[in-house]
């Protein structure tokens, strides 16, 4: 069990078809630095960087919204540019990207793309947690 959140930051629809996310989401991770958005963010109550994949149209082979941002204290300021959305306290497995680049990121989701059916996945949301370690935390809802 994970306790809900509330977050701020910047968002994309995307899919997994034809590597599209993998360009989508270069370019929103690209933005996300290039435009300090961590420091646009107000109430901020941690400095993980959340990777949220939500609203999706089915599961992992259909279109998702993916939200790069902060968890934050309250959603009464949200800046012009920002979205703020607030996830619901869930049960999630557990992996872990070992050394925090890209490429391992990207195989672990692979990973759990092949045993989709054994997860029993809900596709409510699932998570990354960037810590600033070399090590990525991803959280699938079951």
């Amino acid at each position: 069990m994970t306790n809900g959140f509330k977050i701020i930051g910047i968002s994309i629809r995307t899919t997994n078809a034809n590597n599209q996310s993998g360009q989508d989401l270069g370019k929103l991770w690209g933005q996300f630095f290039a435009e300090n958005i961590i420091e646009k963010i107000p109430n901020k109550n941690s400095s993980n960087i959340l990777a949220i994949y939500t609203d999706y149209e089915s599961d992992y082979t259909g279109e998702y919204t993916t939200i790069i941002g902060v968890p934050v204290s309250t959603l009464d300021e949200i800046p012009d540019g920002l979205i703020g959305r607030e996830f619901e306290a869930d049960n999630f497995q557990k992996f872990v990207a070992k050394d925090g680049e890209w490429t391992s990121v990207a195989n672990v989701w692979i990973d759990i793309w092949q045993q989709d059916k054994e997860l029993n996945r809900k596709y409510s949301y699932d998570f990354e947690v960037h810590n600033g370690s070399s090590e990525v935390d991803i959280f699938i809802a079951v």
